[in-house]
């Protein structure tokens, strides 16, 4: 559906301002669907970006600095965040004997076992996009990558 059925109540400047609200009411629906599909774990959506991350350097253990630096949302409370997963015993977290300000953080089997099951169903998550096929998908990709590169650029 086009954007202007959608958003009665906009008047757009230009088609740059339209793409801008177009990628920001895009991306909150497909957040909405993340956490609504991360619910059934219990898990939110940052929640499970800890999780993802954890787990491509697993059995290797990480710090909250590390963990801060690749999270997909830069303003996510990431001590919280750890503490909370630390309570559903999905992560283990030990003091760090070279750093005694810094903590490891590593996977728990309970962890990997609930990453397993997320993966199995994954691919629900992929086809939010079953509208575009393999060559549109790409070129979605290589636009938001250009969006992304001009928003780095800007400056307030």
């Amino acid at each position: 559906m086009q954007l202007e059925l959608e958003l009665t109540t906009f008047n757009f400047r230009s088609e740059r301002h339209k793409g801008c609200i177009n990628l920001v009411y895009t991306s909150g629906l497909i957040f909405n669907a993340y956490e609504n599909f991360f619910r059934q774990y219990e898990l939110t959506t940052q929640q499970y970006n800890i999780l993802r991350i954890l787990r491509v350097d697993y059995p290797d253990p990480v710090s909250t600095s590390v963990l801060r630096e690749r999270m997909l949302d830069k303003m996510s409370d990431v001590s919280r965040l750890v503490s909370r997963l630390k309570n559903k015993n999905l992560v283990s977290v030990t003091p760090n004997p070279a750093d005694k300000r810094l903590v490891n953080i590593v996977l728990s089997e309970k962890g990997i076992e609930l990453m397993h099951r997320i993966d199995e169903a994954a691919p629900l998550l992929d086809s939010m996009l079953v509208d575009l096929d393999e060559q549109e998908a790409s070129t979605l990709n290589s636009l938001l990558d250009k969006v992304r590169d001009s928003v780095r650029k800007f400056k307030i």
